[in-house]
């Protein structure tokens, strides 16, 4: 594997990003070109066929959402325990779910400090990992 920093962090997995995604836009658009075109033998295929791709849209949304908030909340704990470990404190809860995984790219020893400075600051997560110099490789976020 190579090394992973800033430039290079974002995962993109082809099968689903590419390939499912784009299937099912194709799907819903093809449906919704043959209610609008059918005769009226055919409007209820067409409004199924709607439906269908309807159903397949929310059901490609809402299993990659409920999949990165299980990886958020697991992460959310990972960082409160790796901080607890480095400062015998609980994770401060004013940060946002976006600036802990941003922080879960820092490697030990500047973790703490950009902890404190991503609350002083209210820095992005962007600029969080922009500002991280030694990079801690995260190979399992899908």
């Amino acid at each position: 594997m190579q090394d992973q920093d800033f430039k290079n962090h974002a995962k993109m997995v082809p099968g689903y990003h590419y390939v499912t995604l784009t299937a099912i836009l194709f799907f819903l658009i093809g449906s919704i070109n043959f209610l609008v075109n059918s005769t009226a033998d055919n409007k209820y295929l067409g409004a199924m066929l709607c439906l269908l791709s309807v159903i397949l849209v929310l059901l490609a949304w809402y299993a990659r959402g409920f999949a990165l908030k299980a990886q958020d909340r697991a992460i959310r704990a990972e960082e409160n325990f790796r901080y607890y470990l480095a400062t015998g404190k609980i994770f401060p809860q004013e940060l946002r779910m976006g600036q802990v995984i941003a922080l879960r790219f820092a490697s030990e020893e500047e973790f703490v400090a950009l902890t404190a400075k991503a609350i002083a600051e209210n820095l992005s997560n962007k600029e969080i990992k922009a500002l991280i110099k030694n990079w801690k490789a995260d190979h399992y976020r899908a």
